[in-house]
């Protein structure tokens, strides 16, 4: 299939282009043209400042249904915790997928062509698989496929409630009783077109010690990404020093869980030696400031360990809003109430951050640019709503990253398909309804 798209701007990594023609074959970008004042015949018009597609390096879907719930009243995360896991309780493959797709077509309104899903909640309640033990990874791919976005599926070795304890009631579902049972059951997951497959640590109190490196192991043969929660809150610090005598980090470290092909997520309570050791290992970190907010978690050293040689990556995590433009934004504005300065990272290195760097973090290194050779996969911002009208086009990346919200997406191309057109999806008809009929289904 061949397509052509005229951008009316767009951002070509530096700069902010006008008059862009995106020349798209099976795909991938095969040309791009610039001082193109005009649409050439035949294509399709993308009024706005065209990015690369985003990426959302880290989502747990099913955490949809607790939007405004969670919400009510004070409490901590781990108050938040009991409330996830009564709506994981009730989730079934049939009623995850429509939450999925729901979820995942609210991510293409939002710009975002691919996601990343840390996904754990592999069986039936009290822990019994499925006839097809892979019967909820299968859901999210095809749920995916159904929204017209990218997937990588981490799946997510869970096998204990903490360190030296049993999995708890909530969590025999997660459970595949140890690291081997659990290579085995991912190792039959395949990829599609638009799925690939990762793994993920849930965190180092979830998996034993001793059994970290089978899943290492397991990503390393496969050449594929491998996350980890990592000291989202600083009970698992203390815990893991308890335990082990080491921080979480130096564990991870200890058991060749950390390199390039590794995204720490959080990563928000961190030593010197913590950040020297994921940045000598290259290892992506994955900031999700509005769960970390939400949740009160703490604020991230993301400058620190950009600078000591780790890539960032964005996520929306427990999706109490799904933006990456404002996930974008927080990591900086977050930063400038920390340390009450301001200009901690430019909106290039913002916008690389929520494209090419998320893409590379999830397996998709030829994504998250638009230059030829690339995934087709394209990301228009309004510049003429109330909340981007006025500045310069040139500032066009200043304004979608510091302005701009999810509201401001008119199109989304996937693989040079386009979903999104003028703000509407083009293949969940009523986004809004899927989303409402999909968590009314889980109300209990």
């Amino acid at each position: 299939m061949q397509v052509t798209y005229w951008a009316e701007h767009a951002w070509l990594g530096d700069r902010v282009e006008p008059g862009v023609a995106i020349e798209v074959t099976d795909g991938r970008i095969t040309a791009v043209r610039t001082e193109v004042p005009s649409p050439p015949p035949g294509a399709t018009t993308l009024r706005g400042l065209t990015l690369p597609g985003l990426a959302n390096a880290h989502s747990h879907a099913f955490h949809r249904a607790l939007r405004g719930r969670t919400q009510v009243g004070s409490g901590t995360f781990w108050t938040w915790r009991d409330v996830m896991y009564g709506v994981a309780d009730r989730l079934t493959p049939d009623s995850y997928f429509a939450l999925a797709r729901a979820t995942y077509a609210e991510m293409a309104l939002a710009g975002i062509t691919c996601v990343g899903e840390f996904h754990y909640l592999h069986h039936s309640p009290g822990g019994a698989p499925y006839a097809d033990p892979n019967a909820m990874g299968e859901a999210l791919i095809a749920a995916a496929a159904e929204a017209g976005i990218r997937i990588t599926l981490l799946d997510t070795a869970y096998l204990s409630s903490g360190f030296g304890e049993a999995p708890n009631h909530h969590q025999t579902r997660f459970s595949d009783g140890t690291a081997d049972a659990w290579a085995e059951r991912a190792a039959a997951l395949k990829p599609a077109g638009h799925a690939r497959i990762g793994a993920a640590v849930h965190s180092v109190r979830a998996v034993p010690a001793d059994q970290l490196t089978t899943v290492a192991r397991w990503a390393d043969e496969r050449e594929a990404p491998l996350h980890v929660h990592l000291s989202e809150q600083t009970a698992e610090n203390e815990a893991c020093l308890a335990a082990h005598g080491r921080t979480p980090t130096r564990l991870l470290a200890d058991h060749g869980v950390l390199g390039p092909r590794t995204s720490a997520v959080h990563a928000t309570h961190l030593t010197d030696e913590d950040i020297a050791l994921l940045g000598g290992a290259t290892s992506t970190i994955c900031m999700c400031p509005t769960t970390e907010r939400d949740l009160a978690d703490g604020i991230g050293p993301a400058v620190r360990l950009q600078r000591a040689g780790s890539p960032l990556s964005l996520g929306s995590d427990s999706h109490a809003v799904i933006d990456l433009l404002e996930e974008a934004r927080a990591m900086e504005l977050d930063e400038r109430l920390r340390t009450r300065t301001r200009g901690h990272w430019t909106a290039a290195a913002l916008l690389r951050a929520a494209t090419e760097d998320g893409h590379a973090s999830l397996g998709w290194a030829d994504a998250g640019r638009i230059e030829p050779g690339a995934l087709a996969d394209l990301t228009t911002v309004a510049l003429d709503s109330v909340r981007t009208a006025g500045p310069a086009p040139r500032h066009g990346a200043e304004t979608a990253v510091f302005a701009a919200t999810g509201a401001d997406i008119r199109h989304t191309v996937v693989g040079g398909r386009h979903v999104v057109r003028d703000g509407v999806h083009q293949l969940v008809p009523d986004v809004p309804r899927a989303l409402a009929d999909s968590i009314a289904a889980l109300s209990g």
